[in-house]
């Protein structure tokens, strides 16, 4: 493992975790307990659709609902400042987001703008190269959150988010009143998403761990978490990808996933997700296919400043004790799981590859990377390989 640091932050974050199959059921009493009433729902035309959703509503027989628009992928401004007049129309005193990552990041963004106002690109971190970022105070009080995650994206438990601009770049926040303060993972109604759905969007919740471990934010708190993270999602993902409508390995994944993004909320992400980020904004693809197929690629980048947290990967894995077995357990989870593995099969062009490595050199994730990048070139070389 490595070695500890004399000085670290770790953040420790006021979430209520409630886990079990059927606790979809307790919404409204978790919603009372937070002294809420008037929530508004956001959630996507597809979740919405699910029976699952009825069942919410029922829930929250008790609430006075209002609901927003049907939230896209990766969101948009344009959704958020729709979400944040109709918090102020209905008088809401919290949300529920019911969804995946996009549905998470609407409410935390939505939530943002109602408190601080303004332009929500106004409020975004910068990135000055090679490592400062700089963070907006965003003091003001922000309305809770009650979230219910379909997908193994763990945005339910951070205070980041990011919103998808007409542009095609990504807007990225940081502010920790926004973790969700209730989160219902119900494993029971997670079989009825897609397994695909599931197993990309735990390759993200993989990266968090891994980028967690040797990130320049890291801490030994950090890196427990994130160990015992990357443990459990293996062996859940291998579960769910030989038995999708096993709901004990649902509930195992979606469990780990949160430790995940736990690790994400104290230790922050590297390179991986800013080339993520990049990628997704620039070309619509999806964030857990993105991770699928980006992760061993980063890892290898990052192996000559990254040798001693990849042994430790390894060795958590029962792979041995050398960085390079880690990068191959990856690369191995990839076929077994049958996860996307090229970004041309995610319909990305080649000649977008230039553009999202210029782009990226601006990602905030750069400031914590453990190998400091040298350039587009490099960066370029990195997403051909991928391709």
């Amino acid at each position: 493992m490595p070695s500890e640091p004399d000085r670290y932050i770790h953040q420790a974050l006021r979430t209520r975790l409630v886990f079990g199959p059927g606790v979809l059921a307790e919404a409204g009493r978790e919603l009372a307990a937070l002294g809420c009433r008037r929530p508004l729902l956001l959630t996507s035309s597809r979740a919405r659709a699910m029976p699952a959703y009825a069942a919410l509503r029922a829930a929250l027989a008790g609430a006075d609902c209002a609901e927003s628009g049907d939230v896209p992928a990766h969101s948009s401004p344009e959704t958020v400042q729709a979400a944040a007049r109709e918090l102020a129309a209905h008088g809401a005193d919290c949300l529920v987001a019911f969804g995946g990552g996009s549905v998470a990041d609407t409410a935390k963004a939505a939530a943002l703008l109602a408190a601080e106002g303004g332009e929500l690109a106004a409020h975004a971190s910068r990135f000055t190269p090679p490592a400062t970022v700089h963070m907006p105070p965003l003091l003001r009080p922000k309305l809770p959150i009650l979230a219910v995650p379909l997908t193994a994206s763990g945005a339910e438990a951070t205070p980041s988010f990011g919103i998808r601009t007409d542009a095609g770049e990504k807007l990225l926040f940081w502010d920790a009143q926004l973790a969700s303060r209730v989160v219902l993972l119900d494993p029971q109604l997670n079989a009825a998403m897609p397994a695909a759905v599931m197993l990309e969007t735990g390759m993200n919740a993989l990266a968090h761990c891994i980028e967690g471990l040797y990130s320049r934010q890291g801490s030994p708190i950090a890196t427990a978490l994130a160990l015992d993270g990357a443990r459990r999602l293996r062996g859940a993902l291998r579960r769910v990808a030989a038995s999708p409508g096993d709901v004990h390995a649902r509930g195992e994944l979606l469990g780990a996933a949160h430790v995940a993004g736990m690790v994400l909320a104290s230790a922050r992400s590297c390179l991986h997700h800013a080339l993520c980020h990049v990628l997704g904004a620039s070309s619509g693809a999806a964030h857990g296919a993105l991770n699928a197929v980006m992760l061993p690629h980063a890892l290898r980048y990052n192996l000559p400043a990254a040798r001693e947290p990849l042994a430790a990967l390894a060795a958590a894995w029962s792979a041995g004790a050398q960085a390079e077995a880690a990068i191959g357990q990856v690369a191995a989870l990839q076929a077994e799981l049958r996860v996307p593995r090229r970004l041309r099969d995610l319909g990305i062009a080649r000649g977008l590859l230039p553009q999202v490595a210029r782009r990226a050199l601006r990602e905030r994730g750069l400031a914590c990377n453990p190998r400091q990048v040298g350039g587009a070139d490099e960066l370029e070389a990195l997403l051909d390989a991928a391709w």
